[in-house]
């Protein structure tokens, strides 16, 4: 019977911290800007594009020389 009190006290805990963090997102603006996110992906990230002409080069991640051959 102990543990059901502690485990309504820990949960009752837990809500009220995530309660506290919803009220200071709100306090703080985390929820003031609602058109930006649903249009974001309409628009192109011109800071995204590449301006030079140079090829990108990768390296294989199997660059060891003891590869088993078939």
């Amino acid at each position: 019977m102990k543990i059901i009190f502690l485990l309504i006290a820990v949960s009752l805990l837990l809500a009220g911290g995530f309660l506290f963090a919803f009220f200071w997102a709100v306090r703080n603006g985390q929820y003031e800007d609602e058109f930006t996110p649903s249009v974001r992906i309409l628009f192109d990230d011109a800071t995204k594009q590449r301006t030079d002409n140079q090829p990108i080069i990768t390296e294989s991640k199997n660059t060891s020389k003891h590869q088993l051959s078939a």
